[in-house]
This record gives C-alpha cells, structure tokens and sequence, in this order.
C-alpha cells in the first residue's frame, strides 16, 4: 500500500528529529557525512524511531545538496551522501515496512540574498535526482521559511516526478508565514500548487502548533502534516537543549490529529521518547474528515498617521530639494551640532541628515539627535540606518521606534565592516543588506512585521537608498540602483561626486529612471581631507585636477576653505542643470562651508526664474 494510500484511513506517525541526537552525541561536522563514514550510527537513529512506533522515517539528507555542503568543500559528494543515506533508511524500514521519504530542507530564512531561486531550483533538482534512485514513499520539504522558494520548488518537482510530495512551511508566528500570509491560505496554494500532503514542522512548539492548526481548513485533496519542536528552545552552559516532557508531547499529538492532521512527527528536540509518547495517543485512531474551524480574527490594520510633511521623494521630483549631512558628535558635546542644525534649517534645508556611526565609529545617536531636533527645534531629520550594527530583532525595533517618534525619512544602508572603524573587534550583525532591510521596511509601510505579524497600523517611511556612483563602469551601478527600487527604494542619495564628466555620465546613465536621485556634493577642507577621501574611503574618488587645485593652496587653512567651496559650486552648477536633489555633506560639522552651498543654489535657482521669466515676457 502506497504512503497517500495508508494515509486515506489511518494517522501516522513519523519520526523525530536526527540532527537533535547527533548533536547530542557531540557531532560537530556534517552531519550528512556520516552517511557514508558512519552509517552504522544513522542506522540505529532510524531504529530506535522504528521501535519507538514510528510509521515514516526520513532521511539524514536535511542539507545534502550542493550550496549547503560547499560549507564544508563537499559540495561534489551530493551523489554519495543522498543514496547512501536512502539505502541505509530503506534498510532500516524493511523488516517492518516502514515508509521512507527523501528530506530535503529549505535554504532561505529572512535574506533572499542567500540563493536565488534558479539557484535553490538547480540544486533541488540534482538532490531530488538522487534521492529518487532510491524509490523513496516520498520527498519531504521541510523548514521552508520563504513561502516564495517553497512554492518554487514544489512547483519544479511536480514536473519531475509522481512520487508524493510532503511539503512543510515553518512559521515564525502561530498562524501567519514571515511574509504575512496566513497558514490557512499558504497550505491550500501548496496543495494546489501540486503538494499531495501540506503542513508545518519547525520552530514552535506544540502548542502553538495546534493553535496555528486550528484555523486551518481540511484540504480537499491534500492531507495535512505537523512536525512541531519539544519546546521552545533555551540554552544551558552554551548548549541548545528543549525542555518537554515527552507525555506532553504526546497529549500534542492527539490535539493535532484532532485538528485534521494525519502525518504527525516531531521536529528540533524530539527523539525516541517523544515519538513513542505520540504513537501511544494516536494508535488505533481514525482520520478526522470534518472539524470545526475557529473563525481568524479579523486583523484591523489603520492607516498611518497623516504626514506633517510632504514625502521628500514627491517634492523633489517636482521642484529642487537640498538635504544636507551633519555627522553627530562623537564626544557629549552637541552644542555646536545644533548650532549648526538650526542655520541649515533657518537656511530653507529640506533635511537635515545624519549618519548612523558612519566609518564605523561610535558617536551619539542619531535618532536621539533626530527627536531632539524635531521636537524642540521643527527641524525635519533623515536618518542613516546601517544593517551593521543590529540584528533583525534590534532592526524592527529600531524602525517602530522611529515610527513612534514620528520620524519618517530614513537612508538604509549595508554599513561599512567594523574593522575600518574606532573597534576592529567589534561583531559586525550584517542579518540582512540594505537591500533586504529595504523589502522588510516596506513591509512594516503595510503595518506587517518582520516575522510576518500584523502591527495594527501601518508604517510611513519615506526609504532612501544608496547610491556609489565613483566606479569605473557606472551601468553597472546603475543595474544595482534597478534592483533596489525593485526592492522599494523611494529615491537614491549619492556619494560625493567630483568631477562635472561624472555627473553628466550619472544623468545619461539614468535619466530612464523615474526614481529621484540626490547628488552628494562634500566640500573639501584641505589636501589631507582630499587624499584621505580619495585614498582611503570607500566609495569616494576625486578626480586629477582637484588634487591639484587642493593641493596648490598648501597649508593655508583660508585658501584650502575656499578653494573647496569654489570646487564645490562648479559641481553644484552642473548637478542643478540635471537633477532637482542636491545632497550637500558638511565636512566636520564646518555648515559654513555647506550654508555658502546653500546660498548659492538659492542664487542658480533665482537667476533660472528670472531667465525663464524674460523668457515668457519676450514670447
């Protein structure tokens, strides 16, 4: 009798987790090796499951593919891992007629970014390829955190093969995928998509499980499966353990089967005795073919609050916007930076922007900065958020704080590696790139959490992006400014720009773009200021003849001040001709120099009205 056959009458039970018991015998290699360097030991997981009840094993192949073994330089061992690891389950299960499923798990968490789907798709297809030598019962999915690359790769096996398919989301809340859509909806479009058993296995424990299943309405074709973990996890002397009696578990088992589901396993934490605690509760029973499904709450997301301010991105596509920088202090002083906050905004700034430990150096936050000059002083700020510095929980904190205070407009950025910075030992987070930070940020703009949990209201964010111009084949940053407002960028602020031919070659080579861009203009301060940027910045470059120019005025501080905002005005004067947004960064807090900036785009801007003016009296 075929698995889809067996689960028409009866409720299985699987097995629990493999990697749990290796890890608790102190195994700190890939786990899939010991198909082949010590089977003996995979085998008698497999056995004690068999003799704890269990009715469906499944395979050590959890990461036997080629991207997760080139962590260990055994990416080209895909082909012996996977059949050695079907031959020892189908072993294992024949004395008892066991069914044997080939496992392969999911690749994404939070970040895209670590496989594209043609990627995740070519290495599915080789490990399924292998597996299905083997003639498992079936091919389980599991721990599949991105609804995305699940549906992908059902969708690609399907084309495959016959063989069922058991394909398993992991929620990071009960009821609701990371992505915001609801368990409910998630397991019909799998079971639609081709899936021939949907369910969950992973990361919560059983009794959110069960809450999860209870609103889950019976598939019409599919069956539903359930692997949830012992417990939530904790951490003990360093170590990962799950506290969960097993007779608990047990008691799960039968709720769940209560709510529908027929495959019952177990998932991180589990072993022999939770699986055996489960087949106590489940022999015997029959499949629940009908169940009352606890009405969803209805989930009354508001709208943001009205905006104060037009979105920056909206102005200046109509007319000219200037933002300008000005670095927090590193010490406790800060006096002077709103001193100097205050002249740029009585100066008619859009902006005020400040950077988030730019260079990867400490200095006083700038969301403190950023609420104080808001509330005490009117002054819109902009604020730099780097993904160096927090992780995702720290992350989606920090934007709801933002979004608490009202504050709106923010610049997201990757961050430069601590080790340029004031802590080389410092721990760079990096949970996500700018790029992804963006996405989740946008869905915050849908009052929809990280992990997919609805807010009640709904996020505002104005989101910038960055934008290295400084490179020697400018399209190809320019592919990357179209993947970040594929993303959701709202605009693009620039690194300084040096040169008026780059500029010019930055409008050419986006003009097709309707997303707004800043130009970023820093005067220089001197010779040292100008070789630091352009030898040791990331990002930054300046052309011969300013060198030049910087360099001839030596050590006069007068001259060099001059000089740089003389260079400064040449580069505004082109930039203005081409782009609305001008993004003047203040050079250690001297807003002097960015205050003389400002006068003279109030003066370009002038003098173009009172041409167009002539213009339009002598038409």
């Amino acid at each position: 009798m075929s698995l889809l056959e067996k689960l028409k009458t009866d409720v299985l039970t699987a097995d629990g987790a493999i990697g749990t018991l290796l890890y608790s015998y102190g195994i700190d290699f890939c786990y899939e090796e010991l198909n082949v360097e010590k089977p003996e030991i995979i085998e008698k997981i497999h056995q004690d499951y068999i003799r704890a009840g269990a009715d469906v094993i499944q395979t050590n192949t959890y990461s036997a593919n080629a991207l997760k073994l080139a962590r260990y330089g055994m990416e080209n061992r895909v082909k012996e891992f996977n059949e050695a690891a079907i031959q020892i389950a189908k072993k294992a299960a024949a004395p008892g007629g066991q069914f044997v499923l080939g496992t392969i798990g999911g690749f994404r968490g939070i970040r895209k970014s670590d496989a594209t789907l043609q990627e995740i798709q070519k290495v599915v297809q080789q490990q399924a390829e292998h597996l299905l030598t083997g003639d498992p019962d079936g091919i389980l999915l599991e721990t599949y955190y991105d609804f995305e690359e699940l549906s992908a790769v059902v969708q690609m096996l399907r084309t495959m093969t016959d063989t069922p398919i058991i394909a398993q989301v992991s929620m990071e809340e009960p009821g609701v995928l990371q992505n915001g859509i609801s368990l409910n909806d998630a397991l019909h479009q799998l079971e639609a998509l081709g899936a021939d058993v949907v369910g969950v296995n992973c990361r919560l424990g059983p009794f959110h499980t069960i809450q999860a299943f209870e609103e889950v309405i019976l598939p019409e074709k599919a069956f539903l499966s359930a692997y949830p973990n012992a417990s939530l996890l904790d951490v003990e002397d360093g170590r990962i353990v799950y506290v969960s009696e097993a007779d608990y578990f047990g008691r799960a088992a039968l709720s769940l089967r209560n709510e529908g589901v027929r495959l019952i396993g177990g998932c991180c934490g589990t072993t022999p005795k939770h699986i055996e605690a489960a087949k106590k509760q489940l022999a015997g029973l029959a499949p629940v073919v009908a169940k009352e499904v606890k009405k969803q709450k209805p989930v009354v997301i508001r709208e943001a609050n009205p905006a104060i301010n037009e979105p920056i991105h909206e102005k200046v596509k109509r007319e000219r916007s200037v933002i300008v920088e000005l670095d927090t202090p590193r010490t406790l002083e800060i006096e002077k930076f709103i001193e100097g906050a205050n002249l740029l905004h009585e100066a008619g700034v859009d902006a005020v922007t400040m950077a988030d430990n730019s260079l990867a150096s400490p200095r006083i936050s700038n969301v403190a900065m950023g609420a104080i000059l808001k509330q005490q002083y009117n002054i819109r700020p902009l604020v730099h958020i780097t993904c160096r510095d927090r992780n995702l929980i720290g992350l989606q904190s920090h934007l709801m704080g933002l979004d608490a205070l009202d504050i709106q407009d923010i610049l997201l950025v990757t961050g430069d590696p601590t080790k340029v910075g004031d802590f080389p030992g410092a721990t760079n987070v990096y949970d996500v790139n700018s790029m992804e930070l963006t996405q989740l940020t946008k869905q915050l703009n849908e009052g929809i959490s990280f992990s997919g949990k609805p807010l009640k209201k709904k996020a505002s964010f104005s989101v910038a992006a960055a934008f290295n111009p400084n490179v020697r084949v400018v399209e190809r940053a320019v592919k990357r400014l179209e993947k970040k407002i594929e993303s959701g960028a709202d605009y693009f602020i620039s690194q300084p720009v040096y040169s008026k031919e780059k500029i010019e070659e930055i409008y050419e080579s986006t003009k097709h773009l309707d997303t707004p861009i800043f130009i970023g203009i820093m005067p220089l301060t001197n010779i040292r200021n100008a070789e630091f940027l352009h030898n040791e910045v990331p990002g930054i470059k300046l052309s011969d003849e300013v060198l030049e120019r910087m360099r001839a005025c030596g050590e006069d501080r007068q001259k060099s001040t001059e000089e740089g905002v003389r260079i400064a005005k040449e580069l505004i004067d082109t930039a203005a001709q081409l782009f609305n947004g001008i993004y003047i960064i203040t050079p250690f807090l001297r807003y002097d120099m960015s205050l003389e900036l400002i006068q003279h785009i109030k003066e370009l801007d002038a003098q173009k009205e009172r041409e167009l003016v002539h213009a339009d009296s002598s038409n």
